[in-house]
């Protein structure tokens, strides 16, 4: 399972403020459940949003785990979804074709096991012939552990279009916690081209 922790491999924001901020002292799903017992409501709430136990005991498992991306277009011809769970630098060796124009989303597919993550997001960087393009990142959210997967879809996005456009685009994804705990990094390739059969 290749899914660690590991160092924040995308450039910080240039715009990011450091403000005063001090995160509140960090509490333990148990100890979140155990607060406030008398408020029925707010108990059911929580179990809502919590479940009513851990998901994975097994501390060698990280908190946060990515299984799959998708690429979500309607008029693509077939699935355009990769594994994020096996050998990750196969990846590189092949690449996901969009027709020039064509509009799309990703969805991002994660568990959580043991306790709430918070601040999600999800950073990628474009280059295309060693020359930086792009960078993007969408706030994921706030999640606790489940023992289903959880799923994020960002907002639609347009492949590029015209003759110059054309050609091979190599991306670097990552999904960040606040704390800035990088749960998985990826390297993958998307070739945009004049239709969908070239």
């Amino acid at each position: 399972f290749f899914c660690s922790t590991q160092e924040v491999p995308v450039e910080e924001e240039e715009d990011e403020r450091h403000l005063n901020y001090n995160h509140p002292p960090l509490k333990t799903l148990q100890e979140i459940r155990e607060m406030d017992k008398e408020d029925k409501s707010l108990t059911k709430y929580k179990q809502t949003l919590l479940g009513t136990g851990p998901v994975t005991e097994d501390p060698s498992q990280p908190n946060v785990c990515v299984t799959r991306m998708t690429l979500l277009c309607d008029q693509a011809p077939g699935n355009l979804s990769m594994d994020l769970t096996g050998d990750l630098s196969t990846l590189k060796s092949k690449s996901f074709t969009l027709q020039e124009g064509a509009e799309y989303r990703l969805k991002i597919h994660f568990k959580v096991n043991r306790e709430i993550v918070a601040g999600l997001k999800y950073h990628h960087v474009v280059h295309r012939k060693g020359l930086r393009l792009d960078k993007v990142s969408h706030m994921v959210g706030s999640y606790g552990p489940r023992a289903e997967e959880h799923e994020f879809v960002s907002p639609s996005d347009e492949a590029p279009k015209g003759m110059m456009s054309r050609g091979l685009y190599e991306i670097k994804s990552c999904l960040v916690d606040d704390d800035k705990n990088v749960y998985l990094s990826w390297d993958w390739n998307l070739k945009v081209q004049k239709d969908w059969d070239d």
